[in-house]
């Protein structure tokens, strides 16, 4: 889910747990944490300044996207690298996946390649909230490898989800709503019968179902991080069972 605000992305932690043990990460791992997570916060900063610039300047959201498309995809496309970084902090490849591939998903095979849906106010609010949501998450990452965590980022981290998830989330699939029209009317990314590979694929009905998916990991995602910040703001004891 792409506005999903799960912990574990391959980032956030010098020490890792193994054989019930601290082991710390290598120098160079480290170092390039700390980098990429700078790098990150810093990217999303910019975006974040030229939507504000964008929108003083001209007084309307419409043409937002299209002044800001190159920093968005840029930084959220080099996010892949998180997947990677599951080698070396030990979290969930398949959760990190799947979380960095919404995102991309939705920036290019929903807002990059549907123009006429650029303009709605669901791109602009999940551009929002992805933002803040991103400059804290970034930034909390870096002053944790550093070891240095200021409390307003750690309470930052751990509230603005409450509204920020849903917020998102409503975006997305106001997103995806909306783009289902000029996606059934041209029929884009589909694939028809008959045809060489004797497979068919509908892209419509493949949005369709990506919005229903929704409903399932919402409400666990939402949960987590219910009980996560009970767990680091209040220090409250949180057993975890087992799927």
């Amino acid at each position: 889910m792409a506005s999903s605000e799960e912990d574990g992305n391959g980032n956030g932690s010098v020490e890792e747990k193994e054989n019930g043990k601290k082991r710390r990460l290598s120098t160079l791992a480290t170092a390039w944490l700390i980098f990429y997570n700078i790098a990150m916060t810093a990217g999303w900063l910019v975006l974040g300044i030229a939507m504000a610039r964008f929108y003083i300047q001209r007084g309307t959201h419409r043409g937002l996207f299209r002044s800001v498309q190159k920093i968005l995809k840029f930084f959220q496309t080099f996010a892949l690298l998180e997947v990677v970084h599951c080698a070396v902090v030990h979290t969930s490849v398949l959760v990190t996946g799947v979380q960095v591939s919404s995102r991309i998903f939705m920036v290019w095979f929903i807002a990059h390649s549907i123009k006429q849906i650029q303009n709605e106010e669901s791109v602009i609010l999940f551009l929002v909230v992805w933002t803040v949501t991103e400059i804290t998450r970034y930034s909390f990452y870096t002053f944790n490898l550093l070891n240095h965590l200021p409390y307003f980022i750690k309470w930052a981290r751990y509230n603005f989800f409450i509204i920020l998830y849903p917020a998102g989330v409503a975006g997305e699939l106001l997103t995806i709503y909306a783009a289902l029209p000029y996606v059934k009317k041209t029929g884009m990314y589909s694939l028809r019968l008959p045809n060489k590979y004797n497979v068919s694929f509908d892209y419509y009905y493949f949005l369709i179902i990506v919005m229903f998916s929704y409903i399932p990991l919402f409400p666990q995602l939402y949960l987590h991080m219910l009980r996560q910040r009970r767990k680091v703001l209040h220090g409250e004891v949180i057993v975890e069972k087992d799927d």
